[in-house]
């Protein structure tokens, strides 16, 4: 017998929220992913897409996202944000409370220290920043709601990785910005750390392949990764972990 059809909605950002709205879809389930609405033009997706907040009719938070979930009656709610964006994932477990729907996280596990890599490892943004030494060329793939605290290392070269060109001019004082999806192998990686002189690397433990190439380009050329462990949790998603 074949499953009844259920009413799902993924909070999405990452590959595998895509490959599971793709799977939920085929298995002929109405499937909603939410975005943030952080990249302008995200790729396309199977089932429905939706983009920006739940804040709506004085309800915001779990509260607003329980809103949402109430009227447009979902039967079941999927959290496969990215590993850092904890407010997002607990507001999806408070809204699945005061609804009731079905609930489930899905969470990549971390990247593991493997031999040859040599990571220095720090629990927020900050500590990231003060590790860098002076002079230091680094590649910055932290998203750009990340980066304007780096500002105030003005000895520090940054070359920073965005999907989308800023709003506006970056606060950094020595800086390169490199458009576009992080390619998916170290070699293209490689190349562009060596175009660019890169010292370091900075960059979050989000786990998953999709990021892993950077990691990987980084052991091959033994540089210094500052990654910055999931314990000091920054608010939000980035397409480059």
């Amino acid at each position: 017998m074949a499953e009844r059809q259920q009413k799902i909605l993924i909070l999405g950002g990452t590959r595998e929220a895509a490959e599971l709205a793709a799977r939920l879809v085929a298995e002929g389930h109405d499937v909603t992913t939410a975005l943030a609405g952080r990249t302008a033009e995200p790729k396309p997706l199977a089932g429905k897409l939706r983009s920006g907040g739940f804040s709506s009719a004085g309800h915001s938070g779990a509260e607003g996202l329980a809103h949402y979930l109430a009227i447009h009656q979902f039967t079941r709610l999927i959290d496969a944000t990215h590993p850092f964006a904890q407010r997002i994932s607990a507001n999806a477990e408070r809204a699945a409370q005061i609804t009731g729907i079905a609930f489930e996280r899905h969470q990549r596990d971390p990247w593991r220290k493997q031999p040859g890599d040599r990571w220095i490892e720090v629990s927020s943004l900050e500590e990231a920043r003060d590790a860098l030494p002076a002079g230091a060329r680094a590649l910055l793939a932290l998203g750009s709601q990340h980066i304007a605290l780096f500002g105030a290392r003005t000895d520090v070269y940054y070359l920073v990785r965005m999907v989308d060109p800023p709003a506006r001019p970056l606060p950094l004082e020595h800086h390169d910005i490199v458009l576009g999806i992080p390619p998916g192998d170290a070699a293209s990686e490689i190349a562009l750390m060596e175009t660019h002189a890169i010292s370091h690397l900075v960059c979050r433990n989000s786990g998953g392949s999709g990021a892993y190439a950077k990691i990987e380009a980084a052991r091959r050329r033994a540089l210094p990764v500052i990654m910055i462990g999931r314990d000091g949790s920054e608010n939000g998603q980035t397409k480059d972990g």
